[in-house]
């Protein structure tokens, strides 16, 4: 059996009219009823574009160069815009770019839930679109032809990683120390065995998690150690799973210890977490969404409250200072025990964290017995459909639903306004800016008609 030919793709660049953008960022063009897909091109331009696949309903381009520009385009603030995949909407506006976003949360409500909002909300903008970012995965690979090591993302619809020096977007204590973390790691005994690096940042604290295939050497731990102690990081050892993470610098005197904290000045509180666990990236952005769902709840003296998929408390704490009744619960029992930590620090005894598996029915557990006046969620991207399927058996008022995927919004929203609640505001807040990510929130009301 002969093995199918690799298409021929052209060599030379195609002339492409973008259309519109893709959900995920591309331009959309067509040419002789094939439709194509041009990364770095905006809707009104007309770009040179190479191939870089072809199937046979679709291609995928790059664009390599603009032959007319649309307004909302600007120069990229890092120089590795074009190549890396870490971002992908360098290229547009501030302004573009929330619009964008904006418009895939209304056709995801028109597409999967058949619904609108009462009213759109303004949305909720960075004070600052670079050095936002607190949380990263980046990548690791030693590069044998060339004797080097890269620290980074991914390069854009590929596994190969980017050949990055800084990263704008990450929080500057861990964006301006790529270069050095590459050269600390190229000298170490281990330069080829580190797979990745967490990187976590608390409002005080920078933390770099490197994850060590192999034992290190006596050396290699100074190394790290010189490196934290040079760079003002704390420095962390992954050897085998998560929960094997541990603090090398400064020595840990225990687990208690090794956590960072964010303020939400507000509410007077103060969040601890231990640099693996769920901590939203953007913490101005974050400021402004607890604050937005707290006024949006209007929460009452001896109300009572549930927060599903709490975490480690970042909306259940703020809702407690309000005055109610609130119970917090999440499926992954560390951070229950992490949210009962918080209320014990920050002295508050008017919030119960309980774990529950919130895939299936927990209406029967002594906690959800009584029935909530107000409601927040805020689940993974995978949604709640089945949760929202039975929230009405607690009688809320007002739910708010905070989302990391509008296409699951959308599908929940017809599921409660289908059960007797009215989608009353919605809008998207800007987590992550310059990125194709679409942050969103929306309120709910019972429909006393």
């Amino acid at each position: 059996m002969s093995r199918r030919r690799r298409k021929v793709l052209p060599k030379e660049p195609v002339r492409c009219e973008i259309e519109t953008l893709s959900h995920d960022g591309r331009g959309i063009a067509r040419q002789d009823g094939k439709t194509q897909f041009v990364d770095g091109a905006l809707p009104g331009e007309t770009v040179m574009a190479k191939v870089v696949s072809s199937r046979s309903k679709f291609d995928e381009l790059r664009t390599e160069e603009v032959l007319e520009a649309a307004p909302d385009r600007q120069t990229p603030p890092c120089e590795f815009a074009d190549l890396c995949g870490g971002c992908s909407l360098q290229h547009m506006s501030g302004d573009a770019q929330i619009e964008f976003k904006e418009n895939t949360l209304r056709e995801h409500f028109a597409h999967f839930g058949g619904i609108e909002p009462e009213q759109w909300i303004e949305p909720l903008r960075s004070e600052d679109s670079l050095g936002y970012r607190r949380k990263a995965r980046l990548g690791v690979r030693y590069v044998k032809a060339r004797e080097s090591v890269l620290v980074g993302f991914r390069e854009k619809r590929n596994s190969f990683l980017t050949d990055i020096d800084r990263c704008v977007v990450l929080d500057p204590r861990i964006g301006d120390r790529i270069l050095p973390l590459r050269n600390m790691l190229h000298d170490l005994d281990a330069y080829s065995r580190i797979a990745q690096v967490e990187v976590a940042c608390g409002d005080d604290v920078a933390v770099m998690v490197f994850r060590n295939m192999d034992d290190l050497s006596a050396g290699d731990r100074e190394n790290l150690i010189a490196f934290g102690q040079a760079h003002d990081l704390h420095i962390y050892l992954q050897p085998k799973g998560p929960d094997t993470v541990h603090r090398i610098w400064p020595e840990s005197s225990g687990r208690d210890d090794e956590r960072l904290s964010y303020r939400l000045e507000e509410f007077d509180l103060t969040m601890k977490f231990h640099p693996m666990d769920f901590t939203q990236v953007n913490a101005g952005i974050n400021r402004a969404m607890v604050h937005r769902a707290v006024e949006w709840l209007d929460v009452q003296p001896g109300e009572r409250v549930l927060d599903l998929f709490c975490g480690l408390g970042n909306f259940t704490l703020p809702l407690a200072r309000m005055g109610g009744q609130v119970v917090g619960v999440e499926g992954d029992e560390t951070m229950v025990v992490r949210g009962r930590e918080n209320a014990e620090l920050n002295g508050l005894d008017n919030v119960d964290f309980q774990g529950a598996d919130l895939h299936g029915d927990f209406t029967g557990q002594s906690w959800a017995k009584e029935g909530f006046d107000k409601i927040l969620i805020d689940p993974p991207r995978s949604g709640a459909e089945e949760i929202c399927k039975y929230l009405t058996a607690f009688g809320a008022r007002k739910i708010v639903y905070v989302s990391c995927n509008p296409a699951t919004l959308a599908r929940d929203a017809g599921v409660m306004v289908r059960n007797g609640y009215r989608l009353v505001r919605a809008g998207v807040m800007d987590m992550f800016p310059h990125t194709t990510h679409v942050e969103s929130i929306a309120l709910f009301e019972r429909d006393s008609g």
